[in-house]
């Protein structure tokens, strides 16, 4: 069912629509081979506003819903036309057309830059500058996007030879190449403002470029600091009368918008939506993943879906899945495969060579949850509209812009075409922080050997030593050698690493603490949400919870080292005291786990625990509902103790404890005492509590005892829950008071 699924709704449900683009074949030997190549892809780019606009409606984490913001990267402008102009001035027949999220700044534009890769590049360079530029653009071919747009690299950049006009001053303004444009975003070509765009002014000032400011910041100041301004303010030093526009005076926002009706009305350009995003590359050249269900006859190369009763299908058997060297997939070298027959005509096919990526399976498994032995569906509508969407995701911020973007795209597609009843596939995403190594503890020695403090400021070389936690303690805030307090040390935290020799090896944990002592310290150790570094010692103290916990219900152990069946709990009704105990663990266990404060839980627990080691008997009420709530924490020993407790059937079948509201109303009160309408102290007292009762507690007070042990009271004021004042024969209270 799986490949079936996936082949099947990957080809008639995702409309995927081949296109031409390049194909770099990775492997793991040493070649390396670049083609064009048909490929396969998705076309995600038409779902890009909904991918944005819902993500409102999302309880995820803000940062996760910015990375997706970004990756998508919608931006309003326009498209304008410069006019490439000939060696002698005068305007060709070709223009540039370059996307701005600015056209409020269009007056500043000193020069183009196109990117290495512009189509019109060739047609643009000059017979002077042309092994220049090809030398260029040679380099800029070996580099990755993420290289060449890299804001704190130096800009480099080559004149083309050639000029454009600028549509609205007239201007002409030279053309450079440039690889921190990229062909595949927007044009592929920009017109550079320096005096309103950082990377812009640093070419500019580089190559001695103009720069003109034509957006005056409210505070002026900024324009003067010799930085670029890119935000908005009151356009200047934008009008021509030549050509009918006149932006001055207006703010940034009515000058781009009457910038794009002069260009759409003198057909200068228009107004544009842009996206970052690109159409989804939907095909592997290797062996492994789902075969595409597509065949192309060998007449006239049409490409025709295999029929739902030919699914699923799935990959011949190869014994040389290496790469062909020619560029062709795995799967061409089954020859018996990959020929074919249309299965409506007939005619000899060729099968797709290309498989699909693994986002073909991990995009929807969710849904194979809800209904894993479905055989005839993706998932049943009951079903479905039963669990989803998804409560609760948990992953880490690495997923962002991939497998949670690929998922709700594939969702929203599922959604359009009435398999899923849900827009969004994950109602909350959490991001789960890393457990770091155990702390390191670094000491710096000169080259004589001798340590140096890491505080000391000192220029000298030196050579880092690490130093066993044994040797270290804690000074104020800072950790210091034990035999010599003057020497500080760097104590630093690091993700687990092989190279680092920091890896805990969690085999190692549970064979001397327990399966259920290692996943009660991850919890405890602090917010999920938070990275937290991992401490061997500190598993002792959640360890001897447990322990604790066992010798509570169970009893100590019996001289060999075993216990005796059953347990100690009794079958007495629990008193008033136990059944608040229990139920304000039960309200704070509850909402902890709610709001994945899993540490803060335990510590409920054990809070709990500490009250019932006081009490001389333990009802059962009491201690099975307990157990429950210590069963999602340390699922194991709670199952041994629920057996333990006389039942029969696992405790995962029973209801999680709900709290009772009547039991967490306190009982007890501070009621404030006066002496002689002066307040001295307070006292707890029981909200039924009377005079009589709440003067005896006020003279057994150490406080309040010294101002009434001896002396004569002339009369007591009591409000019951509110105060209660006494009142002494001021004659012998003179002494004291």
């Amino acid at each position: 069912m799986y490949f079936h699924f996936t082949s099947h709704l990957s080809y008639n449900l995702l409309g995927l629509i081949p296109n031409f683009g390049w194909f770099y074949n990775f492997t793991v030997s040493l070649f390396i081979a670049e083609q064009p190549m048909k490929q396969w892809m998705l076309k995600i780019t038409a779902y890009a506003d909904r991918l944005l606009e819902d993500l409102d409606d999302l309880d995820w984490p803000e940062s996760i819903k910015e990375m997706q913001r970004n990756w998508i990267g919608r931006s309003e402008g326009a498209e304008m036309d410069f006019p490439i102009l000939s060696s002698d001035g005068q305007e060709r027949d070709t223009k540039i057309t370059i996307y701005t999220t600015r056209p409020d700044t269009i007056f500043g534009a000193t020069y183009l830059v196109v990117a290495p890769e512009h189509p019109l590049l060739s047609s643009l360079v000059s017979t002077a500058q042309r092994k220049s530029v090809e030398e260029y653009t040679d380099l800029a071919s070996r580099k990755s996007d993420l290289e060449r747009t890299e804001l704190q690299k130096e800009k480099t950049g080559v004149f083309s030879g050639c000029y454009a006009k600028n549509p609205v001053s007239g201007e002409a303004i030279p053309i450079w190449v440039a690889d921190y444009v990229l062909g595949s975003y927007g044009t592929g070509a920009i017109m550079a403002v320096p005096a309103h765009d950082t990377r812009d002014l640093e070419f500019a000032s580089k190559f001695d470029i103009p720069i003109r400011w034509v957006v005056m910041p409210d505070d002026r100041n900024l324009s003067g600091s010799g930085k670029a301004y890119s935000g908005e303010g009151t356009v200047v030093n934008s009008s021509n009368s030549t050509v009918g526009l006149d932006i001055n005076g207006l703010s940034s926002k009515e000058a781009a918008s009457k910038v794009i009706e002069w260009a759409d009305k003198t057909a200068n350009g228009k107004k544009k939506v842009n996206y970052k995003l690109r159409d989804w590359l939907y095909a592997r050249q290797r062996y492994w993943g789902e075969p595409i269900p597509v065949v192309f006859l060998d007449d006239n190369g049409e490409t025709v879906p295999l029929l739902e009763t030919e699914l699923p299908l799935t990959l011949p058997e190869l014994d040389d899945f290496s790469p062909t060297g020619t560029g062709e997939p795995p799967l061409s070298k089954s020859v018996s495969w990959v020929k074919t027959k249309d299965p409506l005509t007939g005619k000899p096919a060729r099968r797709e060579t290309s498989t699909m990526p693994q986002w073909a399976g991990s995009c929807w498994y969710y849904l194979r949850f809800m209904d894993p032995k479905n055989s005839k569906e993706v998932v049943a509508k009951t079903k479905e509209m039963y669990w989803s969407p998804v409560d609760v995701y948990v992953g880490g911020a690495e997923h962002a812009v991939l497998h949670l973007l690929y998922s709700r795209f594939w969702h929203k597609v599922l959604y359009d075409i009435g398999i899923v009843s849900t827009k969004e596939p994950f109602k909350c995403v959490i991001n789960q922080g890393i457990i770091l190594g155990e702390v390191q503890y670094i000491a710096y020695k000169d080259s004589d050997g001798n340590f140096i403090s890491v505080d000391s400021g000192t220029s000298v070389e030196y050579h880092q030593e690490l130093i066993p936690e044994e040797k270290v303690m804690k000074s104020g805030d800072s950790f210091v050698m034990k035999d010599n307090p003057n020497i500080c040390l760097i104590a630093r935290s690091h993700k687990m690493s092989k190279s680092r020799g920091n890896v805990v090896n969690p085999d190692d944990v549970v064979s001397e603490y327990g399966a259920d002592s290692l996943r009660l310290y991850e919890m405890f150790m602090g917010p999920l949400r938070d990275s937290k570094t991992w401490n061997t010692s500190g598993i002792e103290g959640v360890h001897r919870f447990l322990g604790r916990t066992w010798r509570l219900i169970v009893g100590s152990p019996l001289s060999d080292g075993t216990f005796k069946d059953g347990t100690l709990v009794t079958d007495e009704d629990p008193t008033l005291e136990q059944l608040r105990s229990l139920h304000k663990c039960i309200a704070k266990v509850t909402e902890e786990i709610e709001a994945t404060r899993f540490n803060t839980g335990i510590s409920a627990m054990m809070e709990f625990l500490n009250v019932a080691y006081k009490w001389k008997k333990h009802p059962r009420l009491i201690i099975e509902a307990f157990v429950l709530l210590l069963s999602p924490y340390a699922p194991h020993m709670a199952e041994e103790l629920w057996f333990r407790l006389g039942h029969s059937k696992s405790l995962a079948y029973e209801p999680f404890p709900k709290v009772d509201p009547a039991f967490l109303k306190e009982s007890t009160i501070v009621l404030p005492v006066q002496i002689n309408g002066k307040t001295r102290g307070t006292i707890q007292v029981e909200e039924t509590c009377s005079e009589e009762n709440a003067f005896q507690l006020a003279s057994r007070d150490e406080k309040l005892s010294k101002y009434l042990n001896g002396k004569v009271i002339k009369k007591r004021i009591f409000v019951p829950g509110k105060i209660l004042n006494v009142i002494l024969d001021l004659q012998n209270v003179k002494a004291t008071v």
